[in-house]
């Protein structure tokens, strides 16, 4: 049985977050000089430049006018070509398979625009880049709050988002942090098109995705399951390969000042903590990137009587071999907010590509489909509270 990559546009519009039928006329482009404030787009590559035309066209203003590209020799170059002394200025960047060029050239572009004389500077940052380096690891370094630091530096001043991968990743920042939530949209899309899905258990894959499990289980009023195992991998600091002070064999010390060893920690077999039996499962994270941990949650919660399985996520990167791995596994379907990112598609079983559900239309043909227009609105709506 093919499977489906579901990619779900914010579209809310309404109170009852229902996609229209068609999209609404833009509205008449309004005067830069009198609104006071312009849109950017950061990003050299098409879906970035679409979002950003289409966030516009929802707010009924024009693009501002800029060059972004690349030199011959790799570094990057951003050229304004307008005055923006005195305005707000939104920046709108999506994130594609090269980070760092994508990071550079926010962090120019700001800089730019700082230097400028804008007065406030605000970067649209769908998927926040390096989100997941958000913890110290061995002797590695918290390379989330580094960014942020530099975004600082180059003179933003306030940033909005989507679904942090860790909401400690706010207090990182100097300056405001809009952390959009994507919850409302995945709950609606449960409830209108998972057939039957009173019968369903939502999981997480992981201790660590517990809570966020826990919150749409509440919001659904449906049970909750939880997996633990070898299979998974934890963030505790009892991980991160440091000890302090260093363990120091034969060492002569006051039987009062002895510290305890600490123990070898061995994980026990994977295991599923609660019932599935004979029902649907719906695994819930915020970021699909390596699969291995949802094709193995898959496996075991079809060894335990789960009769279908969806995986619903915010942010959908699918790195490397991520969607052979869900075609190939126990999966029946993947659901992805479409967050202005690049979303790689799964094959329809028959040596074709599948079409990405709800694209108008998709920018590239290939295996990498873009939808930049899906949070236009959602988007343009933030800006203009701001």
């Amino acid at each position: 049985m093919p499977k489906k990559l579901l990619l779900l546009p914010l579209l809310c519009a309404s109170s009852t977050l229902r996609a229209p039928r068609a999209r609404p006329a833009a509205r008449p482009a309004m005067n830069a000089a009198r609104t006071g404030y312009r849109v950017f787009s950061a990003n050299s590559t098409a879906a970035c430049t679409e979002l950003a035309k289409r966030i516009t066209e929802r707010l009924g203003a024009e693009l501002g006018k800029s060059v972004v590209y690349q030199e011959t020799n790799g570094e990057t170059r951003v050229e304004i070509k307008e005055s923006v002394r005195g305005q707000d200025i939104f920046i709108i960047q999506t994130i594609p398979r090269d980070v760092n060029t994508a990071v550079m050239e926010l962090l120019i572009m700001a800089y730019a625009l700082k230097t400028a004389c804008a007065r406030n500077i605000i970067g649209v940052i769908p998927y926040f880049p390096y989100s997941k380096q958000s913890k110290m690891r061995k002797r590695g370094s918290i390379v989330c709050k580094l960014l942020a630091s530099m975004l600082a530096k180059a003179g933003l001043t306030h940033i909005i988002t989507m679904d942090l991968h860790q909401k400690e990743i706010q207090g990182f920042f100097s300056f405001p942090v809009d952390n959009l939530r994507a919850s409302p949209f995945l709950l609606q899309y449960i409830q209108e098109e998972i057939p039957n899905y009173r019968n369903a258990v939502i999981v997480a894959k992981s201790p660590d995705a517990a809570k966020r499990a826990q919150s749409y289980a509440e919001r659904l009023r449906l049970g909750l399951a939880v997996i633990h195992g070898e299979a998974q991998c934890t963030e505790l600091d009892m991980d991160d390969g440091r000890h302090s002070p260093p363990m120091v064999k034969n060492a002569t010390v006051h039987p009062g000042l002895e510290l305890p060893l600490m123990m070898a920690k061995e994980k026990p077999p994977i295991t599923v903590v609660g019932d599935v039996g004979g029902r649907i499962a719906i695994i819930v994270d915020d970021i699909i990137d390596d699969v291995e941990s949802f094709v193995a949650a898959a496996e075991i919660l079809k060894e335990r009587g789960a009769y279908k399985i969806y995986v619903m996520a915010t942010h959908g990167i699918l790195s490397a071999e991520a969607p052979r791995l869900i075609e190939e596994s126990s999966i029946d379907e993947v659901g992805l907010l479409l967050t202005g990112l690049e979303f790689a598609v799964l094959s329809s079983g028959n040596g074709e590509m599948a079409p990405p559900m709800l694209l108008n239309p998709p920018l590239e043909d290939g295996p990498l489909k873009s939808c930049p227009w899906c949070l236009a609105l959602c988007w343009a709506r933030c800006i203009g509270r701001n």
